[in-house]
């Protein structure tokens, strides 16, 4: 009797070889709508508890990965190793720091003393994170062709220090918030400009990865937000901000929307969960500085998109792994 339960671990435990450290940009993704559907419950009079709700599952996804990534570690080194060497795929390490710099906002109300740890060993790990990567890209040469939206999230990704930092108000928190937000938007410049390049120039990117030009969204629709936490007002440079996250949206918006047709579902999909949550945030905000109904309403329709979105991939990732198609559902 024992034969058929100890195949099935195995099995188990074999299928965790192929999950994908970039899954934990589904926390990112719920992290941000759960701050998206809060703050539009302050705003609209919207339902409160659905923002707490996704943020409950947020952590609890969070806390799964976590378990299910170390028993890969564990179980499949080999597979870690070459994952953390790929030189697209190893930007991805990056996305459980950026989930700890994420959650503290999320649980802040509950657990202050918890969200400030988890914002120190977050900030701790991103900027030690993102300078092994600057190194790496300066020490050993780089191919054109590997330049895809993913180089964004280590360095720029530093911009989430800022946003969830500020809030918070750690004593000495506040010039680390400002040199991290420095560090994302000048590097933001620079990365942004190859990998246009590299998209113009280049062969286009895989059809499965497609959706992480979605990415691209994001330095503009975060550093919106953390800007506005940072400077404490919507300045000039702060509405230029918002408006170029507008216009790569309404850009990529629509290859997004062809390719799903055409494209079967992977979890590199989950790359479109946090910046389309991230910009629905920025449109939140904006439209609390600058309360015009078209402001609202964008933001508003954002809001529901990026919901129904989310929800679908999170189902569709559920159904997926619970039918034992770990290895089906990555690239």
């Amino acid at each position: 009797m024992s034969k058929p339960t100890d195949a099935s671990s195995v099995g188990n435990m074999a299928g965790l070889a192929y999950l994908p450290v970039s899954l934990f940009g589904s926390v990112m993704g719920l992290c941000g709508l759960a701050l998206a559907w809060r703050l539009a419950a302050t705003q609209f009079g919207l339902p409160r508890w659905v923002g707490e709700a996704i943020g409950h599952v947020a952590v609890l996804v969070f806390v799964a990965l976590v378990v299910a990534y170390a028993i890969k570690c564990l179980q499949s080194p080999a597979a870690v190793r070459a994952e953390f060497a790929h030189p697209v795929a190893a930007n991805f390490f990056s996305t459980p720091i950026i989930s700890l710099l994420l959650l503290p906002a999320v649980v802040a109300p509950y657990a202050l003393g918890v969200a400030s740890v988890l914002w120190v060993t977050g900030t701790l790990a991103m900027l030690g994170f993102a300078w092994l990567i600057v190194s790496r890209w300066m020490s050993v040469r780089q191919q054109i062709a590997h330049a895809t939206p993913a180089w964004i999230v280590p360095v720029v990704g530093t911009i989430n220090i800022s946003y969830s930092g500020v809030p918070l108000d750690i004593p000495g928190s506040h010039p680390v918030c400002v040199f991290a937000l420095a560090v994302g938007l000048f590097f933001a410049v620079p990365l942004f400009t190859l990998i246009l390049s590299r998209l113009i120039f280049e062969a286009p990117l895989p059809q499965a990865l497609q959706p992480s030009l979605m990415i691209l969204v994001a330095p503009f629709a975060v550093g919106f937000s953390a800007y506005l936490n940072v400077a404490g007002r919507l300045d000039l440079f702060g509405e230029s901000l918002f408006y170029l996250g507008v216009f790569m949206l309404a850009v990529l918006l629509p290859k997004l929307l062809r390719l799903r047709s055409c494209s079967p579902f992977h979890t590199s999909w989950w790359a479109v969960s946090f910046p389309l949550a991230a910009m629905t945030l920025a449109a939140l905000k904006f439209s609390v500085e600058r309360p015009w109904w078209l402001a609202q309403a964008f933001a508003l329709a954002l809001l529901a998109f990026t919901t129904f979105v989310i929800l679908s991939m999170g189902l569709r990732t559920t159904v997926g792994i619970a039918r034992g198609g770990l290895r089906d559902l990555t690239l």
